[in-house]
């Protein structure tokens, strides 16, 4: 029979509670069996191995709804990538299996056990007898981001986990820090949950070095997967760039999605009729603004319909992928990872984001390129298709496939180029179609050979609006003149294409003359 002493705080602790207001119900993975439960509206502790044996009663945490709500998202995102259900629900947890479940106490009652923002026993989730952990959020400030914090640390220990350290990297005997506190600000700022997590944004699991040792590593994932109720969660999207990929809707789409192991990609797949601008946001889930208490930090790839790698969005000082792209007809597909920054490797950037977009067609819905080389030219052609009028056509050259340069500007009627790029090696070509309205849309991209005989004549453009584009054999010297002989420009030049700066010279004729191995080569040219 209990004694009249422990009656009374029984009691007491009942008429307590019912003075608190109702905790809100939340559940991050309502069917998964392993269970932590955040306990904010006080508890009744009994337990052999806390206060001696003696026991005690905790009050409620004394934060309201919101407080509550952010402990629980920041706690929840933590464990995401994992088959574990994080709740407030105290019947979620006692449905739980006692040997699949951990009761996490936030409470200002900490007299008992002073000095710590919380306290817990390692591997203690498995132990069945419901001992719990547990969470000062007076030692803490009532801040919700610490509270969070500590309440993911704490159940990091019941499920196995050990702290995380930082060494000298020339002292290994000695850590630098028994909690280690990470490295970086703002958003990128990175520390792990098993140190101390209080003083960055980005937070996660890490494999890293113990208080044990610097050689005595520990891998987070590996620990809590492992535990035979918990495991990752099930991929719920496959990374296959083939018809096995999610199809997008192409006016607007929105997709949620779980990056859960450092190999887990998620792939999208696009399908376009016409030329399509996008706006495209991969978002990781936060609390806040500026990505606030996200785990991943997302890196976005974008493929072409043969599976070739056409673009990598991975922004360093954001967490979150924006693109303003526009896209060409055809089969597209984008990936989504998590990502490494300067901060830390892309081990612990798991969890949770959204995928979204919305486009609008272009006035330009076809634009098709092609080109061969004939009497040791390249020569291009073209046909487009529009609805919108037309202000000029830019050819673009690369050497390598990826960075393009301004080659030449033509009218918007033309339909072909010809040049002789005095290059050794192959050249990457793509045309870009400006409208009046501003709008701007891309071909397809060639290649061509080097020409073999260049016949090292200088090539020019004889309309010119801003720039001057010069093709040249050899590095040369320049003089232009107006049409009444005066000297207005003079420079020089390297081999292949340069531009000569002419937003100085008025609307008229003028007379450019190239120098290059004793040669002389006269030419006009129109500005317009």
């Amino acid at each position: 029979m209990k004694n009249i002493s422990t009656l009374i705080l029984m009691a007491l602790l009942f008429f307590s509670a019912a003075e608190v207001k109702a905790v809100p119900k939340l559940s991050s993975f309502p069917s998964a069996q392993a269970t932590i439960y955040l306990d904010f509206d006080g508890h009744y502790v009994n337990s052999g191995v806390w206060n001696n044996g003696y026991p005690f009663a905790c009050t409620a945490s004394g934060l309201d709804d919101t407080q509550v709500t952010e402990v629980f998202n920041r706690t929840a995102e933590d464990y995401r990538p994992f088959n574990i259900n994080i709740t407030t629900d105290s019947a979620v947890y006692l449905a739980a299996p006692l040997n699949k479940r951990i009761r996490i106490i936030v409470t200002p009652t900490s007299a008992w056990y002073p000095g710590v923002g919380g306290v817990s026993w390692i591997s203690s989730f498995a132990w069945g007898d419901d001992t719990p952990a547990f969470v000062f959020s007076n030692m803490l400030g009532n801040y919700p981001k610490y509270i969070a914090e500590c309440c993911s640390h704490e159940a990091g220990h019941t499920v196995g986990l050990s702290h995380q350290s930082r060494y000298d990297g020339l002292n290994c005997g000695t850590p630098v820090e028994t909690y280690n506190s990470g490295t970086g600000s703002g958003e990128p700022g990175w520390a792990p949950i098993m140190g101390n997590s209080y003083g960055r944004n980005m937070t996660n699991w890490n494999n890293g070095p113990t208080p044990y040792g610097c050689t005595s590593m520990q891998d987070n994932l590996s620990i809590i997967s492992a535990q035979s109720s918990i495991g990752y969660r099930t991929d719920d999207y496959t990374a296959a760039l083939n018809t096995a990929a999610t199809a997008l809707t192409v006016t607007s789409f929105s997709k949620n999605g779980i990056v859960s192991t450092n190999t887990d990609k998620d792939a999208f797949k696009l399908v376009l009729t016409q030329n399509t601008s996008f706006h495209i946001t991969a978002v990781p889930f936060s609390v806040g603004i500026n990505n606030d208490g996200a785990n991943l930090d997302i890196k976005m790839e974008l493929y072409n319909s043969a599976g070739t790698l056409v673009r990598t969005y991975d922004p360093s000082a954001t967490m979150s992928v924006t693109i303003d792209t526009t896209l060409n007809t055809g089969t597209y597909y984008f990936l989504v990872d998590g990502a490494g920054n300067i901060n830390i490797g892309e081990y612990g950037s798991l969890g949770s984001y959204t995928f979204s977009g919305f486009s609008s067609a272009l006035p330009v819905k076809s634009v098709t390129l092609s080109g061969n080389t004939l009497n040791d030219k390249h020569n291009l052609n073209w046909s487009i298709i529009a609805d919108e009028p037309l202000k000029e056509l830019v050819v673009e050259t690369s050497d390598d496939g990826i960075h393009f340069i301004n080659t030449a500007t033509l009218a918007a009627t033309a339909g072909n180029f010809s040049w002789q790029p005095y290059k050794n090696n192959p050249v990457y070509y793509r045309l870009k179609v400006n409208t009046v309205a501003g709008s701007g849309v891309y071909s397809n991209t060639i290649v061509l050979k080097p020409v073999t005989n260049a016949d090292n004549k200088f090539t020019l453009s004889s309309f010119i609006n801003n720039v001057i584009s010069v093709n040249a054999p050899e590095t040369y010297r320049y003089l232009i003149t107006g049409i009444n002989g005066i000297s207005i420009l003079k420079g020089t030049g390297t081999k292949g294409f340069n531009t000569i700066a002419a937003e100085q010279l008025p609307a008229g004729i003028y007379i450019i003359q190239l120098y290059c191995n004793n040669k002389i080569q006269t030419e006009r040219i129109i500005k317009q």
